[in-house]
């Protein structure tokens, strides 16, 4: 299959040169591999017995091969991890030596050294809708953040485009399978999470069914930011005996080491403290595929919507999961860029803003999700309430919808296309 190149693939190739070692991280399935092999002379793969028992039997083996040199699943062999940092501590200044690429973390009990100030990590996540080849982007979060970038463009996409790409999803060897074919391996993902995947990150899960259960419950508020409490009671929902709440925040912690969770941290602003905000996350999956598949929607259920409500805040399941779909670009553009994202909200609820892009300079764009072809005067009010409490600060303002043309408002704010969006 032919390589289709990522956004971080930018990222990797200034990066690179100038650092001894990166590491590459992401949940299983997003590409990895594929991206790190576009740029290495030599391939580990620490999956590959023979591979594995050569490492095992001489650390020194890599290296010693020619650079870069690819370790692919490193965590299973983790002292290979500290023979990489001692090899950049040996010689820092030579750049593009090693890559190494993993799905978590080591298993708990085996100690590496972190790398801090060595091995810096970046996260690949599932593609972007940039990244999918429907539609070529005509607006730049980069040009966003600088301030008076122009909004212009057409496209074709429409609410039944987004309702397919989000089934479809951002794995790249899943997305183009027929559907039948993709819903089975989104099945065998999950499966595979519960029943391998945390296992041999070192966690006992003595009771499956409630933990595919919770997972349901999660995927059912995804785009919320339910209480966790709410979320393990809809779990168990008639049964006396739940599990501890214990036992489910370190599921929950080690479903985000293993990247299946990547929620939206509550965003606060450093240096204009805004009252009376609420610090919970807002809920999504890494890829809002598996939540569709979790809660068992298809694409009649996601257009229609009977049925399928999730809450007042998120609206229908189509909702919930195309501002998924937005949180999962716009986190990716705004890693390339080094800035972070987040979320706003009241704890009234009166106020609240969908996504926040803070650059390392504190200036930021806020964007709001609407599942809507036209725009009016309420859906920008959130924003306008933003813009009088940040001053300068908010660079710009902008609302993402499902209709044809991104342009500007008499106001200001940036009306664009989710498909027109790029890095």
């Amino acid at each position: 299959m032919e390589y289709r190149r990522r956004v971080i693939d930018d990222v990797l190739d200034a990066l690179l040169p100038g650092l001894a070692a990166v590491a590459l991280e992401g949940a299983k399935g997003v590409g990895k591999t594929a991206t790190a092999s576009q740029r290495a002379a030599t391939v580990l793969s620490l999956n590959d017995p023979r591979h594995k028992a050569s490492v095992a039997a001489n650390y020194d083996l890599v290296a010693e091969l020619d650079p870069p040199v690819l370790i692919d699943e490193w965590q299973l062999e983790p002292q290979v991890w500290d023979r990489v940092r001692q090899a950049v501590d040996d010689d820092p200044l030579a750049g593009g030596r090693f890559l190494l690429a993993g799905s978590a973390g080591v298993a708990p009990g085996v100690r590496v050294h972190s790398g801090a100030g060595r091995i810096p990590s970046l996260t690949l996540r599932p593609m972007a809708l940039s990244e999918r080849g429907l539609q070529t982007p005509a607006v730049s979060l980069r040009a966003l953040l600088a301030g008076g970038a122009p909004v212009k463009g057409t496209t074709k996409i429409a609410v039944r485009d987004y309702a397919d790409e989000i089934l479809r999803s951002g794995f790249p060897g899943i997305r183009d399978l027929v559907p039948a074919a993709r819903d089975r391996q989104l099945d065998g993902y999950l499966a595979r999470i519960v029943e391998k995947d945390m296992p041999d990150n070192g966690i006992t899960v003595r009771r499956p069914a409630a933990l595919r259960a919770w997972l349901r419950a999660y995927a059912a508020a995804t785009a919320s930011s339910a209480d966790y409490t709410k979320i393990l009671d809809a779990a168990t929902a008639g049964e006396p005996d739940k599990p501890a709440r214990a036992t489910v925040d370190s599921y929950r912690e080690h479903l985000r080491r293993l990247f299946i969770l990547d929620p939206v941290e509550a965003w606060t602003p450093a240096f204009a403290p805004l009252k009376r905000l609420t610090y919970a996350p807002k809920h999504h999956l890494v890829d809002p595929a598996l939540a569709a598949r979790l809660v068992g929607v298809g694409v009649a259920g996601l257009l229609v919507g009977e049925g399928n409500m999730v809450s007042p805040v998120t609206g229908t399941w189509l909702g919930a999961l195309f501002e998924s779909l937005a949180v999962q670009s716009v986190r990716i553009y705004a890693d390339a860029l080094g800035a972070r994202i987040g979320h706003l909200r009241t704890k009234n609820g009166d106020r609240k803003v969908d996504i926040i892009v803070e650059a390392n300079d504190t200036s930021c764009v806020a964007c709001e999700v609407k599942l809507s072809d036209t725009v009016g005067d309420d859906d920008v009010k959130h924003l306008h309430w933003l813009a009088g409490q940040l001053g300068d600060r908010l660079i710009d303002r902008v609302i993402l919808h499902t209709g044809p043309h991104a342009y500007r408002r008499p106001d200001g704010v940036a009306v664009v296309p989710l498909a027109l969006l790029g890095p």
